[in-house]
């Protein structure tokens, strides 16, 4: 049996592409990998990867950002919250902030920690921040079914969750880039599974390969890619056969539809897209903050000469923002690519520089 190096370097040598290809990477976690691991240098000269909207916090909206804020600084209530989303910039301030001027804001590491907080703060209302994509909103939707079974009538979600093809649907309908093959995310994948590529492939004729995490994984899967368009062919391959099944995880999607229904959203970057949001259904209404609240969601304004937006789109890279590396860098962070463990320009700025 071939060693896993040799096969490494059989893939590595295997790609190949006489045609100009520019091949988008959806998912966060691929665009850091690929940067650690000097991927790109991997490639053809005919070959451009470009990173695309899968970072969630970083297409999460500044209105909802300084709808967030808002919450917090009420006194009545704990706003709780992933970690990532502590010091993305709203449009005059952040969740950090406002903790540090005594807002009541909780990192948490999983939705039922926040319903957990409800549980055991009775007086004081407890609102989650949903923010991700297929990946982590089962669990959102399974904290909800949790708060209804214990009758906690102190918890809210704020719902900012997203929708993956969707915004691979609209980005192909746009002429701001061309886009020849995706590399598609294994954590989505792994709930959704193939069929919404296969639909984006039938409609646009785009190779979609879904890619694993591990270095020879996402060589393996742009291998697949070049293959197809140097072919002329275009199909959905999974090349993450370990973890994403065909249908992905029925259970997973059946609790996400219990909760939830689709809904249009605003993206940072991309947007108001059709059907790519969610939202808690009217059963759920207790547990939505928007509705709960009486909440309308602000646009909120962009920071000043931050190129997130054309970033996220695939427009520009990270190097192209007049920001980059200068006013905004990790410790100082100016837009929500630079904050995210997964944005393009944290990957950028520590790999690539």
């Amino acid at each position: 049996m071939a060693s896993r190096g040799a096969v490494g370097l059989q893939a590595v040598a295997a790609l190949e592409c006489t045609r100009e290809a520019n091949l988008m990477e959806v998912c966060g976690t691929h665009s850091h990998a690929i940067a650690r691991h000097g991927i790109k240098q991997l490639l053809p000269e005919t070959v451009r990867l470009i990173s695309g909207p899968g970072c969630p916090v970083c297409v999460t909206p500044t209105g909802d950002i300084d709808l967030a804020i808002e919450l917090a600084h009420r006194p009545e209530v704990t706003l709780a919250t992933f970690g990532d989303m502590m010091r993305v910039p709203g449009s005059e301030s952040s969740l950090e902030l406002a903790r540090a001027h005594g807002g009541d804001v909780r990192t948490v590491y999983c939705p039922t920690e926040a319903s957990a907080l409800a549980a055991e703060y009775p007086d004081r209302l407890v609102v989650f921040l949903g923010v991700g994509f297929e990946t982590t909103a089962p669990m959102v939707a399974g904290s909800v079914l949790e708060a209804e079974r214990c009758d906690l009538d102190n918890y809210v979600v704020l719902c900012c969750h997203k929708l993956i093809p969707p915004a691979m649907d609209a980005l192909l309908a746009t002429e701001d880039v061309r886009i020849d093959g995706f590399l598609c995310p294994g954590h989505v994948s792994t709930i959704i599974g193939m069929e919404p590529y296969e639909r984006l492939v039938a409609r646009y004729r785009v190779p979609c390969v879904v890619a694993g995490f591990e270095p020879l994984e996402i060589v393996e899967a742009l291998r697949l890619l070049l293959l197809q368009i140097e072919r002329g062919i275009w199909a959905a391959e999974n090349a993450y056969p370990g973890s994403v099944r065909p249908d992905g995880n029925p259970r997973a999607r059946a609790v996400l539809e219990t909760v939830f229904e689709s809904t249009d959203a605003r993206w940072r970057g991309l947007g108001m897209i059709p059907g790519s949001g969610l939202r808690i259904r009217e059963r759920y209404a207790r547990f939505d903050a928007v509705s709960r609240l009486g909440l309308d969601r602000p646009r909120g304004r962009e920071p000043e000469g931050c190129a997130c937006g054309e970033i996220l789109r695939g427009v520009k890279a990270p190097a192209d923002c007049p920001l980059f590396g200068d006013t905004c860098v990790p410790q100082a962070p100016v837009g929500p690519c630079m904050v995210s463990s997964e944005g393009a320009c944290a990957a950028a700025y520590r790999y690539e520089r």
